[in-house]
């Protein structure tokens, strides 16, 4: 336990560090295998242009964006639920903020990826990823709206992950089949044998694990009710 105002604002910093900068390299990844310049192959592609470039840099900022903006609604409704009405008020305003930017890089991102993916551009916006696109942008208007008038923070928890979700469902669709260019998912799938073992071994984890999962968040996210009365004190009486 940290108990000096030195080792508070180390580790502090050490872990806003790596919380800034583990989304932001995730995302340029994702974006660099969306871009096209990823080929198959240990390091066949260029080393810097591959992983550089607009759609991959834009990519990362947004998935930082995106983290702040989810974490800020999260927070919102914990403060709220423990009765922080100046923390409370003080995330809300982040949430505000950081959706407003999410939104506008996401807009931004669209014209990055016309000029430099243009086939997924195409897929996002006629293809079959289109009503995931809209989905995403409908929710990401609600979420807003629910922080800035309605002040419905539960509510605001689901429209804001639902934004989030259909965002990346929505890659996901536009990005099937290919995984890399000339390389498709059939064609590095794990044979019928081990993803069915595999799924199976997914389902009995999740009936243990989410009755678990279920029961925790059930008990650590339940309103505070207010403080118990005090008992009274051994052989003192009441008049």
């Amino acid at each position: 336990m940290s108990r000096e105002l030195w080792q508070q604002r180390l580790f502090g910093a050490t872990f806003a560090f790596s919380s800034l900068v583990t989304p932001f390299f995730l995302g340029t990844v994702a974006g660099a295998i969306a871009s096209g310049r990823v080929p198959p192959g240990i390091a066949a592609g260029d080393l810097v242009t591959s992983w550089v470039n607009p759609t991959s840099l834009v990519s990362g900022v947004l998935a930082v964006g995106t983290a702040a903006y989810l974490a800020a609604v999260y927070l919102t409704r914990d403060a709220q639920r423990t009765g922080a009405e100046a923390l409370t008020q003080a995330f809300r305003l982040r949430a505000l903020y950081t959706g407003v930017f999410v939104g506008v890089m996401s807009a931004v991102g669209l014209f990055v990826l016309r000029a430099d993916a243009r086939p997924l551009f195409d897929d996002l916006t006629s293809g079959a990823a289109l009503p995931l696109l809209v989905l995403s942008v409908a929710a990401g208007v609600v979420s807003l709206a629910l922080l800035a008038w309605g002040r419905a923070y539960l509510m605001v928890r689901l429209t804001a992950a639902l934004a989030v979700t259909g965002l990346l469902w929505g890659w996901g669709i536009g990005q099937y089949p290919v995984l890399l260019p000339g390389v498709s998912l059939d064609e590095v799938a794990a044979t019928d044998a081990v993803l069915g073992a595999s799924l199976g071994a997914l389902a009995v984890g999740a009936v243990l694990l989410l009755p678990s999962l279920w029961w925790l968040y059930a008990t650590f996210q339940r309103d505070r009710t207010g403080e118990s009365e005090p008992r009274p004190r051994a052989g003192s009486t009441g008049t």
